[in-house]
This record gives C-alpha cells, structure tokens and sequence, in this order.
C-alpha cells in the first residue's frame, strides 16, 4: 500500500515496464532489422548484423578425438581438454583451467592479449603432459566478428569493457595461431572460432537432441540459430544450413527503440564508453541493469521518496551499485535483507519502505530484461517457422549466461512471453550445461568430421568431375567417329553411324498444304493433322498409348495397332475420305535408303517387339494397312525425332540447321556437305545426317569416361547413376548415418525427374527432405545437402558431355564451309533440357569454351517432331 500511494515510485515502475503490445511491436521491429542484416542489399546498413558463423552441422555422435578450447572471458581465460568418444556425446571428458587476466591487458596492446593467451594454452598443455600429435583448438571469442570460414574471422569492434589495439579488421584466428606459434606449439592448430552464443548451442546439441537457437544473456545479450544458407546472403555457402549470429546486441542504434528507453537508459548510455552503440544490449546485458537500477534511485531520492536524511552523493558515483547486488535484492526470501546491508555498504541509512521500493525497481529493471530478451526470441522463432513454412516449430534453445542462471524469475518470465510473443512455436529452453567450453569442443570436431568426410565425397565424385582437357579430348574422339561414321569404307565400324536421312533441305517459308503426321518415340505416340498456310502453321493432335504387352510383343500386332489408332484420328477429324501425305518421326537407329525407306538397326526405349529389326518400318506400317483395309495411307517420308525437331525450328528460324534431342535418350542431327556423305551417291548439295551419337563410345573409345554416351547424358541414366552413387556413400557412412536403405536397393526408384525437382533453385532443403522421405530415406539436412551434390555433379557431367558433342558438330559444320565463324541454331528438345533447372545454361556455356569460333543460339521445339515430320513432307 505505501508503495501504491506514492506517484513518483509508481511512474518510475510504469516506465521500466513494457505492455504487451509494445512487446508485439518491438518483436515486428527485431524482425525487419534480421531481414535487413540477412540480405545483401540493406546488410550493410542492418543494425542487427546476422552475421555468417559457417557452422554449418550439428553433432551427429559420431565425433571422436582430443580438442582442445582456449575460451576468452570477461576477466580470465579457460582452457580446456575435451576426449569425445564416439559413443554419441554421452559421456565426454572433460579437464579444465581457468587463468586470471591481467587487468591492463584489455586495455592494451591487442598482440599483448593474443600473446597472453597463448601462455595459457602452453601451461595447461604443460600441466597435462599432452601428447604431441595434431592438436586441434576451438576458441570462443565473443565479440562481433565477419567471418568468411570457420577458421577466418576479422573483429568488427570490441564491446564488454575491451578495446586492445591493432585488433579490429584483423584476422583473430591467425593472431591467435601466430602467438601460438611464437610459444613453439607446432602442434596446435586453430580450426574453428566461434562466439559463446554458438558455443551455447553446440552444448546444448551434445545430449542427442538438436538445440537450434541459442541465447546469452551475460554481461552482454545476443543470440544465435540456424538458418537455411540460402537465406544468409552475405555467405558464399548456397546450399545447407549455416548457424546465423545475429548481433542483436546492436538492435535499436538506429533509434527503433527510443519510444521504450527511459531517462534512466539515456544517462547509462551516456556515460558509457560508446554512446548511442549497442542499445539493446544496455536494456538487458548484466553489465548494465545495476546501473540502470542506480539512476532510477538517484532520480527518486532527488524527488525526495528514498534515502530521506541522508546523504545520497554515493549514487552518483558510477559502478556503485553490481548487478549481482540487483539480482540478490529481487529474492523473494532473502531479497529484503539483501537490499538493506547493499544499501548500508554505501553509507545510506534505508528504512524498510526504502529497501521496499529498491527491491520493486531492481525487479522492474530486470523484468524488462527479460521481456525485452523473450521479444528478440520470439522474433527469431516466428522468422524460423515462417521460412521453414511450417504451421508449428517445435524447437529446443540453449540459454547461458549470468541473468538466466542467476534468477529464477527471469526464466519463467523469459519462457512464457515468449509463448505469448511466439503462439505458433513450441520452444523448449534448455540451460547451458558448462557454458561454451564444451560447444566449442563440440563445434572443432565436426568441423573436423566434415572435414573428412569431405574428402571421402570428393574422392568418390572425382571421377564424375571433368576438366576442360577431359572435354576437349571427347570432343576430339567423337570428331573422329563421326569421320569413320561418314565414310564408305570405315561406316560399318564406327560407333557414331553418322546416317543419312535423305533430307536434303529445311523448310524456306514457301510450304503450303495439308498433313498427317506420326510421332512415335516412345510409350505414348501422337497422331497429327497440320496445316500450312501463308499464316503459319495450325494443328490438331491425339496422344495415345502402347501397352507394354503391344511394346514386346510381335511387330504385327505393334503396327497393327499403330494404324487403329490412326483410323480412330482420322474418323475424330473427319479425314476418313482423304488421302494426306503422312511424315512418320520414328525415333529408334534406323539406316535409312531413301527418304520413306528405314531399316530398323535395333530397339531401344523398352521397346522389343519382334520381326522388326532388320525391316523396312514404312514397309511393316504399309503391310498393317492393308491387313486393317486403311486405304488412304499415304506414306512420303520417314524421319527421326531428331531431323524433326530441327525441321520444325527450321520453320521459324532458317539458321536452324541443328536438330538436338536430351530427353529419355539423346541424339543429334545437322547439314552436312553430300560430298563428305559417302554412303548416298551425289556431291551438290546439303544432306541432314542423323549421328546417332548415343552409341557413342560403345567401341570403346570413353573407356576413360565409364560408359556410352547415351548412358551419360540421357534422362533414362541419370537417376540409376545417382541412385548407385548414393548406395556407394551408404556404404562408406557418408550418408544416412551408414543405416541400410532397402528401398534405395530397387532399380529405376530415384527417378531421373528428382534430379530436376532437387536441384531447383526454389526448392529449400526441407522440401528435398520431404522428396528423400518419400523413398522412405530418412534425411539429415545435412544428408539432403549431399544428395543435391550428388544430383548437381552427375546432371552437368551430362551437360558437359553435350557440350562436348555439339561442339565436334559445329566445328565441322564451320570448317567444311571454310568460315572463320559459323552463325547457327540448335532446334532442341526432350525433357531433360526443357525441365532441368540447370542443364540447358550448363550446356550452353560448355559450348561456348569448347567452340569459341562458333555463335550457337537455341530454339526449343515446343511441338516437337510431329510438326517437323509434317514438315518434311512439305519439304
């Protein structure tokens, strides 16, 4: 009551205490400030740094090994000794010493600091009789630091009382190494720095369940958690997560907080060594509450409500008042008695309504530390819910520091604000078992973990990985097959059967009539009516289905069919009465002797159907008509996938002179001069040859590249690859933590579309997650990062590879026309190169090395083969 009925007391409370609603809006404000330090345009302007640690991996349980931490604190440096066994971070050892610091060498020279602390290293390991191999050392620094690695960081700025010089802008990591260096300890290698927020974190990970936000509220505040990579622009990491350091300590030097901070702030901050700096950090760092708590109380015995008859000069004096004291007073039991003899210690006479009051204002002080603290956490929880797009996050967060373990009250008001502040997260505060010592321990050996396992991928993946020179020489080889394909006497022999198509020129505006076309290709075939008019060119079409029954059965019933199909388009388009020239794209190897004669050389796409091999396919599409009494067939020219694409480009590009198929299988088509065709008669002219380069190395001659280029590059391939490579990492404990995939033991289960669906640069790692756990892998993000490696490295082979082929075809193209550049368009299609995110600019920017001499532009077929067999009727 006597403290109801005094104004000034209740005003000075009312100011320190912060409503909820300014509790939602500060929260907002934290927010934007993240989002501004996390993108590269406003970074350099963000208050709240959110500064990239690369930790990027938590704790698996499989770290093992001696580490050792050198930790920098307030007033002394710990080292410590940590033996990880391996037996998932039950059970670590753990020995440690603290070294008391001289009290000038915060202030002094910064190579004074670093060399101090290498002394301390040199003792302790002298102390333990350590054994000289390579010793690895974590050390926390906790001060705001840029980071570009693990082991590189330079200072931003000192805070915490320290301001040693020649520090800020240089590498601390190699300040440390070269003093370590200077004490002959050859031995000791600096892996990782980290500040203590993520020590915190990494501690807090150690107990087999992942802590993923951590917060310190010390001497200063600030806090940490992981974030996806692709989210921390400043970081050249893309892919994976990355523990961000937010900096948040900063929060509000652009003035964001002023409508919270009271006069009793405003005079902390001017008094402090760096005014206007670090204004959130002075609202809830223990270095500050004590003195906040002491302008609140000099203001009040100057408004004559405490300290009445005595002398109050004392709390003018900075420091007087410790935040210790202030956290002593706030005890409910004790809290009173506390309060009196802090105050007689500093030759004030209080009287029990005096310690009364100081004990409400010290309680006010550090709530609003706490409330403040549960905003900033309640931030970072909805920002990780709302880029991870979940409806609820639940999630465990480390907290360390003075504050929290020193103040029950704290905690709880810590815990459920942040409930209020944060609905939609479920956060679950786990105290810091040993401060850092042991995350930081935590954090070097799975840098060193990764770091092994690093090389283990890139020894498996090296030999997917081809250089410049590799593709060179491919691209050479497969010059030379296409020569030996191209001859008489060396055709028979020749891996790329380099054959003609009989198409002797692509279309010249000036095509008019109407067509039937025929697309067969693989398990869905289409039937087409195209029109060609001054106008341009109109289509209808029908997709229907071959059983696979049909697909590897007899060829009767396979053409039989084939012309069913035909007659049910015809009848639904009202073209029974007419006879139309019919272009058939058939896109199997076929030696073809006139433009509607192909014998078919061999089946390929699951395709098997008998008595074909070997025939004429017109010839067999013909003989199916008559069975079926289908009179108006009338057959003109035969042409693969290929020649179609490039006559259907050709139409609306006249440089189209290329025709290039990436889908299911792959192959090229292109003009080459009649004179160098040896297998037709006639030497005028241009003819389209079909390379069928999917054989390509079937002689061996990409023996050094594993296997036949189809089996490379085409999307029938590409998922069995990755599907093998990741059964290869399995085996090694690179993947899945070793654990046996059954699923991914079944043939064709990793789709070649996965490739595009996990490389998609939209797609996050949670959702590559959720495509692993559909094949029943149960995926690390760590684990989903792997696999987009894996996917990444096999998909640009393939479109190197490509590239490498292109570039024999042009570079033929350009020296049979004696030019010093040739200007020419690709027609291209197949899904690999339209769903892809990644494969066409890969291709193209191959190419571009490979044939400098060369302008290649690409056209996409968007109707494909049908229209350009249509075309080649026209022709």
């Amino acid at each position: 009551p006597a403290l109801m009925s005094c104004p000034q007391v209740q005003r000075a409370l009312l100011a320190l205490t912060v409503p909820l609603e300014m509790l939602q809006a500060v929260k907002g404000r934290m927010l934007q400030a993240m989002r501004k330090g996390l993108s590269r345009q406003t970074h350099a302007q963000a208050n709240v740094r959110m500064l990239p640690t690369y930790i990027c991996s938590m704790p698996d349980g499989t770290e093992k090994g001696d580490l050792l931490v050198v930790e920098l604190c307030q007033s002394h440096v710990r080292t410590l000794w940590v033996t990880l066994l391996g037996d998932g971070n039950q059970s670590p050892q753990v020995m440690y010493k603290i070294f008391n610091m001289p009290g000038d060498i915060t202030q002094g020279k910064g190579e004074a600091l670093f060399d101090f602390i290498a002394q301390c290293v040199r003792q302790f390991l002298a102390g333990i009789s350590s054994p000289q191999h390579r010793l690895p050392l974590g050390f926390v620094f906790p001060f705001s630091c840029r980071q570009t690695q693990l082991d590189k960081a330079e200072l931003i700025s000192w805070s915490k009382g320290f301001s040693c010089s020649d520090v800020e802008g240089k590498d601390v990591v190699q300040l440390l190494q070269s003093a370590i260096n200077k004490q002959e300890l050859y031995h000791v290698d600096v892996v990782a720095l980290m500040n203590d927020t993520v020590g915190t974190m990494m501690t807090c990970s150690m107990g087999g369940t992942p802590c993923e936000v951590a917060l310190v509220v010390d001497t200063g505040t600030n806090s940490c958690f992981m974030a996806e990579a692709q989210q921390v622009e400043m970081a050249e990491e893309t892919s994976g997560w990355m523990c961000v350091n937010t900096e948040w300590g900063c929060f509000g030097d652009d003035g964001t907080l002023s409508d919270i901070l009271t006069p009793y702030d405003q005079r902390v901050d001017q008094e402090s060594s760096n005014p206007g700096e670090k204004r959130f950090e002075k609202l809830v760092g223990s270095l500050y509450l004590g003195e906040i708590v002491r302008h609140a109380l000099t203001t009040l015995a100057a408004e004559k409500v405490l300290f009445i008859g005595s002398s109050v000069a004392v709390l003018r004096t900075k420091d007087v008042l410790k935040t210790q004291q202030v956290l002593e007073i706030i005890d409910n039991e004790e809290g009173m008695a506390k309060a009196r003899s802090a105050l007689e210690a500093l030759g004030l006479q209080p009287s029990e309504r005096d310690c009364c009051r100081v004990q409400q204002i010290c309680r006010a002080v550090v709530s609003r530390a706490a409330t403040l603290c549960a905003a900033g956490l309640a931030a970072i929880l909805s920002h990780m819910c709302q880029s991870r797009e979940l409806e609820r996050l639940v999630v465990n967060v480390g907290v360390d520091g003075e504050l929290y373990r020193g103040y029950t009250r704290f905690r709880e008001i810590l815990q459920s604000v942040t409930g209020l502040l944060a609905p939609e997260c479920t956060a679950t505060l786990l105290p810091s078992v040993d401060g850092t010592g042991r995350g930081a321990a935590m954090v070097t050996a799975v840098a060193l973990r990764l770091a092994t396992q690093r090389r283990e991928v890139d020894q498996l993946l090296a030999p997917l990985r081809l250089s410049r020179t590799d593709l060179e020489r491919v691209q050479a080889l497969m010059r030379q097959e296409m020569e030996l394909g191209l001859g008489r006497e060396s055709n028979a022999n020749a891996s790329v059967r380099m054959l003609p198509t009989y198409v002797r020129g692509t279309p010249d505006g000036t095509e008019r009539g109407e067509f039937l076309a025929l697309d067969l290709g693989g398990t869905n075939f289409r039937v087409l009516v195209v029109r060609i008019a001054q106008d341009g060119i109109r289509m209808a079409s029908e997709i229907y289905v071959i059983p696979t029954a049909v697909m590897q059965g007899t060829g009767e019933a396979l053409f039989n069919h084939i012309i069913e199909c035909i007659m049910d388009f015809q009848l639904k388009q009202d073209l029974m009465e007419q006879v139309l020239p019919l272009g058939f794209t058939f896109s199997f190897p076929c030696q073809q002797l006139g433009l509607d004669k192909a014998v078919l050389l061999s089946w390929t796409k699951g395709f098997s159907a008998s008595g074909c091999v070997g025939q004429d396919v017109v010839q067999l599409l013909r003989e199916a008509a008559q069975r079926k009494q289908h009179l108006g067939l009338k057959v003109v020219a035969v042409v693969n996938d290929t020649v179609g694409t490039m006559m259907s480009c050709g139409y609306d590009d006249p440089k189209c002179e290329i025709g290039l198929i990436v889908g299911t299988g792959t192959n090229a088509c292109y003009m080459e001069e009649m004179q160098n065709v040896e297998l037709v008669e006639g030497d005028e002219g241009r003819m389209c040859v079909n390379t069928e380069w999917g054989a390509f190395g079937a002689s061996g001659e990409l023996d050094e590249f594993l296997l036949e280029f189809e089996k490379l590059i085409s999307g029938m391939y590409l998922g069995e690859i990755v599907r093998h490579i990741l059964l290869a990492l399995v085996e090694k404990q690179l993947l899945f933590r070793g654990k046996p995939c059954p699923k991914l033991q079944t043939r064709d289960i990793f789709q070649t579309k996965f490739l595009s669906t996990i490389e998609s640069d939209k797609l996050a790692l949670r959702q590559v997650r959720a495509i692993l756990q559909d094949l029943e892998l149960q995926a690390s993000f760590e684990d989903s990062v792997l696999v987009r490696e894996v996917c990444q490295t096999v998909s640009l082979r393939a479109a190197q590879l490509c590239a490498a082929g292109l570039a024999a075809v042009v570079e033929k193209m350009r020296e049979n026309r004696g030019l010093a550049r040739l200007a020419v368009t690709v027609g291209v299609d197949g899904t690999l190169y339209k769903m892809h995110p990644h494969f066409s600019q890969h291709l193209q920017q191959m190419l571009q090395d490979l044939a400098p001499n060369c302008t290649v532009t690409f056209l996409r077929s968007e109707d494909g083969s049908g229209k350009g067999a249509a075309l080649v009727a026209a022709v």
